[in-house]
């Protein structure tokens, strides 16, 4: 009698239909020593069960890193914000003066000492250069390159 309920429970076990109370019936049964021959196959089913039910999962798992939108959403607002100035800042300016003379004996006048400024500037450069010059000859005079 038990060894056609056994192979009854196992017809439910295939198909998905025992009990957990089933299913310890089971497992009992191909613990013990006299399993019938025709159903010994399922005793490695069973036994790798018990054998998983004792062990433990030492591997760590690498958790998923929780993403900090308020960092984001602080620099976006840092963002929008520099934006929103500018563009106050461009439309709330007044006119500049651009430099623009009525007359063009101003505006020539106005060149004139721009360039004299630049010309002075320029000069002081070549005389810096004329230094560097000396340099050099005096410097071939005494190591005789």
């Amino acid at each position: 009698m038990e060894l056609r309920r056994i192979e009854k429970l196992i017809e439910k076990y295939l198909e998905a239909e025992t009990t957990t109370a089933e299913e310890r019936e089971l497992k009992q049964y191909f613990a013990q020593e006299g399993v019938a021959p025709h159903l010994q196959h399922y005793t490695a089913l069973f036994a790798y069960f018990k054998h998983e039910a004792t062990g433990s999962f030492t591997k760590q798992l690498p958790l998923k890193r929780k993403i900090n939108y308020t960092r984001w959403a602080q620099a976006a607002a840092s963002v929008v914000l520099m934006a929103g100035m500018f563009a106050w800042y461009t439309a709330n300016r007044p006119a500049d003066d651009l430099g623009t003379y009525d007359t063009p004996e101003e505006a020539f006048a106005e060149t004139q000492k721009a360039l004299n400024m630049l010309s002075k500037n320029v000069n002081v450069g070549v005389n810096s250069i004329n230094y560097i010059g000396e340099y050099e000859e005096t410097r071939k005079t005494i190591f005789k390159e």
